[in-house]
């Protein structure tokens, strides 16, 4: 297969696994499924600690495993856009953080990328997937997720997620940026996919981790933070957080809607 074909699944593939993970960045998913037609995503994974301020965020490890797949086994059709919206409850904070320029870790493998922008570092992850190529027998692909802390021309917040591959060699950056939302989801991440895209997988599996402390003005801070807002007469509970819409380039639009648990400590 071609280096740019490979690069084109590479990137729906970032799109989808990345934009399921960011959807439950402080909580616990319970294993949602969302599906439209043949199109079905799945999402599991867990937050570190469980236990978490009533009143105000504190710092938090994400885990986050994902499939995208269709029904049927036929290819998944070209995404045009997936936008993220996060509730309140959930804080990221870039304060202080260093700033990965995205051209530094462009054609980079993961350890150049590392080198490079170590300092921005805010989650790792691997993807795998099952790609079909009319005429050619099925393959897989294994790549390494980076995720990086950056920043658009106009000083918008983004996340610059770099996957590298060695077999088929891929090397590339997508960018997810940062935009105001409204009152019950206020941060929105969008990313888009261009329109020429290659080949495209049969499913994709995903894990990816978020955590990374840093100081700032004297203070520890955490890039993602999470409270527990459950009302004071209970203790625990299960509370809607985020919300993923996938756009296709089909016209279908599948919205994947997660829940957390946690345990309020004080």
């Amino acid at each position: 297969m071609r280096r740019s074909s490979a690069k084109c699944v590479v990137a729906i593939l970032l799109v989808l696994g990345v934009a399921l993970s960011a959807t439950t960045l402080p909580g616990t998913a319970r294993g949602e499924r969302s599906r439209v037609g043949n199109l079905l995503g799945t999402l599991n994974g867990g937050v570190t600690p469980l236990a978490l301020p009533r009143a105000h965020p504190a710092p938090v490890t994400v885990d986050l495993e994902g499939k995208i797949a269709t029904t049927d086994g036929a290819p998944l059709p070209q995404v045009k856009q997936v936008k993220l919206e996060l509730a309140g409850p959930g804080v990221i904070s870039t304060a202080g953080l260093p700033v990965c320029p995205q051209g530094r870790i462009q054609h980079a493998d993961d350890r150049q990328a590392l080198n490079r922008c170590g300092s921005a570092l805010v989650g790792r992850g691997t993807l795998d997937a099952e790609v079909d190529i009319q005429n050619q027998a099925p393959f897989a692909i294994h790549a390494h997720l980076l995720a990086f802390n950056g920043r658009t021309a106009v000083g918008r917040t983004a996340v610059w997620v770099h996957a590298f591959a060695s077999d088929p060699p891929i090397s590339l950056v997508l960018p997810f940026v940062m935009h105001p939302g409204g009152a019950g989801f206020p941060t929105v991440l969008v990313a888009a996919v261009p329109r020429s895209v290659g080949p495209l997988p049969r499913l994709a599996l995903f894990h990816l981790q978020f955590f990374r402390r840093f100081r700032y003005q004297g203070a520890l801070r955490s890039y993602v933070s999470a409270s527990c807002p459950v009302p004071p007469a209970f203790t625990a509970g299960f509370l809607a957080f985020a919300r993923a819409t996938f756009a296709f380039g089909d016209g279908r639009r599948v919205r994947v809607e997660t829940v957390r648990s946690c345990r309020a400590s004080h």
